[in-house]
């Protein structure tokens, strides 16, 4: 170390690029809550992960929902184990030039059996422990955090059996993927609750019980099946760098996540967040209106009040302000490409329904269906969405989307639904099958509203190619972008 330089060990500046990574991934970390961050660093045992993890959490994350994404950034930024990270694996027993394990006892037949013998031997134990080593309650212990036994089995398994060679000498590559595939820990689960099970004959085994113990077995083996694919983003976080990793595998939080590419689980985690995004909007918006204040200028009763101050308006009066309250129209493509965007957009409104003055919904793939029934006032969200859904299967097999039949079929029909006090909200990827488009439909439709708005879910890029006529709408009736969750946030904000 060179005199007058003062040693670093580098942890601010991977506090700094862990904190970007939140940021990228749609964590809003705003510069004081990094700065208090580091100050709860000073508090903090660095020798406890756990308690790091959790004073970062503390400072950084707003909402449950973020939690899962800054698991994944955190693990990724500070690893609990550097390279191997086990003392039974010795480096000298792999080939530099292949990148793989050369020694037979480590990577063959006998060595993947041996394996998964031990592999549901830890299984069993973690599951009839909570991992802190007192006995299994009613509470499932595949809730909880692995014990550091089964992290170190996921370790060895992708050291030893995910290994390939990678592109350059002596770079190993780590696949989760491979693994998972060689060992099969799915095929553990009838010996794992027969392990649970005790020496219990499974025949006269009461059906609950043996029902219980095949679900411990089957989270058991999801929780290892997510500790093999973590360590193998360690893995390539190391090789690769973090900022590489979380870039191309770590999922954004849920309210980034493209209603188009949505997996099931996400779906279950946005319906649960369409309820707390609605309470926060209408109390937003109250606020809002509430702050908005006063409404013109009543001259009468200000020239009657500056009588008082010789003639001179100090204090002005102001009429009250008449709330406003649009009726809101809303016309939806239900079809297979994107009917979870239609889902999670009319859910919304509907949750918002007290800040219109009236509100009707309609489908369509190729026809016009009105479904305002559907959204009638105190209903329970999940019954609406669960109705919805049916409803939207059930279009979605009628027939190839059509935006001209389906507009013309609307003004011809449900015409008198839109007046001078109505404003028509129109959900839909704008991708018609080149079909006619009804551009004159459309433009009647907005003529003589109070205001219009297209809600695409595609990214711009992909607008006006093959079948979209994204510009052609959007230059009657103006198009806004809408992936996600918190895009639909600012656009309610914006709009109501």
């Amino acid at each position: 170390m060179a005199d007058g330089v003062a040693p670093t060990s580098g942890l601010v500046d991977r506090h700094i690029a862990f904190v970007e990574a939140l940021r990228g991934a749609g964590l809003p970390v705003s510069l004081s809550e990094g700065l208090d961050a580091v100050e709860a660093w000073r508090a903090l045992d660095w020798a406890d992960r756990a308690a790091i993890r959790a004073g970062y959490a503390a400072t950084l994350v707003k909402r449950p929902a973020q939690r899962p994404t800054f698991d994944a950034l955190f693990d990724l930024y500070f690893p609990h184990l550097v390279g191997e990270g086990l003392p039974t694996l010795d480096p000298d027993t792999e080939d530099p030039a292949a990148g793989r394990a050369t020694n037979p006892a480590r990577d063959n037949a006998e060595a993947i059996a041996a394996f998964r013998d031990r592999l549901a031997a830890g299984l069993e134990a973690e599951l009839r422990t909570d991992g802190g080593g007192t006995p299994a309650s009613e509470a499932d212990p595949a809730d909880g955090a692995p014990s550091a036994a089964l992290e170190r089995l996921a370790a060895e398994a992708v050291g030893r059996f995910g290994a390939m060679p990678g592109r350059q000498p002596g770079q190993t590559a780590y696949s989760a993927y491979q693994t998972l595939r060689r060992l099969a820990p799915g095929e553990l689960a009838d010996r794992l609750a027969a392990g649970l099970l005790g020496d219990a004959d499974s025949a006269a085994m009461d059906p609950a019980a043996r029902l219980v113990a095949e679900r411990r077995a089957a989270r058991g083996i999801g929780r290892f099946t997510r500790l093999v694919e973590d360590d193998a983003r360690r893995r390539i976080a190391e090789r690769k760098s973090p900022a590489y990793v979380a870039e191309v595998a770590v999922r954004p939080s849920i309210d980034r996540v493209a209603f188009t590419a949505a997996r099931r689980d996400d779906l279950e985690e946005m319906r649960r967040q369409i309820g707390p995004l609605a309470r926060r909007l209408a109390t937003r918006l109250a606020k809002q209106r509430s702050a908005q204040g006063r409404g013109p200028l009543d001259f009468r009763r200000t020239v009657r009040t500056s009588m008082s101050t010789g003639g001179v308006p100090i204090t002005t009066r102001h009429r009250p302000k008449r709330p406003h309250r649009t009726d809101l129209v809303v016309l939806c493509d239900v079809s297979g490409s994107v009917a979870h965007f239609a889902q999670f957009t009319l859910l919304l409104t509907y949750a918002l329904r007290e800040h219109f003055g009236r509100m009707r919904a309609f489908t369509f793939v190729d026809r016009t269906t009105e479904v305002t029934s559907v959204l009638r006032p105190g209903r329970d969200p999940v019954e609406v969405m669960e109705e919805l859904a049916a409803s939207i299967q059930h279009a979605a097999l009628v027939g190839r989307t059509s935006y001209g039949s389906a507009l013309r079929t609307f003004r011809q029909e449900y015409g008198d639904a839109l007046g001078p006090a109505s404003s028509l909200l129109v959900l839909g990827d704008a991708r018609s099958n080149y079909s006619d488009l009804a551009l004159d439909d459309l433009r009647a439709m907005t003529h003589g509203i109070r205001a219009a708005w297209w809600l695409n879910p595609e990214h711009p890029r992909n607008w006006d190619t093959g079948d979209s006529a994204a510009s052609r709408y959007g230059a009657v009736v103006p198009m806004v972008e809408c992936r996600n969750l918190a895009q639909l946030e600012e656009f309610v904000q914006k709009v109501l």
